[in-house]
């Protein structure tokens, strides 16, 4: 699933990303690497997603989350 597919409260871990090379970079400069933890907080209607990775509060577009790869993670 994706992450755009994410409920807000749910925990998910990170399995892979299908973004182009200079966004892709730059999230795993953030550290949203494979096998990152992050916690949905809040999917906004018009598709930002906002969650939470490494302590961190990020918000990315619908295109951008729907390249990032996620399995279902215990909270």
């Amino acid at each position: 699933m994706t992450l755009s597919e994410g409920i807000p409260g749910k925990e998910y871990v990170v399995e892979s990303t299908q973004l182009n090379e200079k966004v892709g970079r730059r999230l795993e400069a953030l550290g949203l690497i494979y096998g990152t933890k992050l916690e949905v907080l809040n999917r906004k209607k018009n598709g930002t997603m906002i969650f939470k990775a490494r302590g961190t509060r990020m918000a990315i577009g619908k295109e951008i989350s729907m390249g990032i790869y996620v399995k279902e993670g215990a909270l």
